[in-house]
């Protein structure tokens, strides 16, 4: 049974618009610099956390007081 070639160059160009939809999706998806701004965001809000915040400052503390020692003696 043969199909109505309108039919089938309706169904390609239906075809084709869904692949480009798909690869846009990807493309935004796979932007690097949408996992540059995902990064800044988690490294953010794990530094608001109290304990992540007051051990950074403790281990600086700790390095300053070491270059510090290290210079004056």
């Amino acid at each position: 049974m043969a199909r109505d070639p309108e039919a089938i160059q309706s169904e390609i160009e239906k075809t084709r618009d869904a692949l480009a939809d798909s690869l846009d999706a990807l493309t935004d998806r796979a932007n690097p610099r949408r996992f540059v701004d995902s990064g800044k965001a988690q490294a953010k809000q794990k530094l608001e956390d109290p304990k992540i915040r007051y051990a950074l400052i403790g281990v600086g503390v700790i390095l300053a007081a070491a270059i510090l020692k290290k210079l004056f003696s």
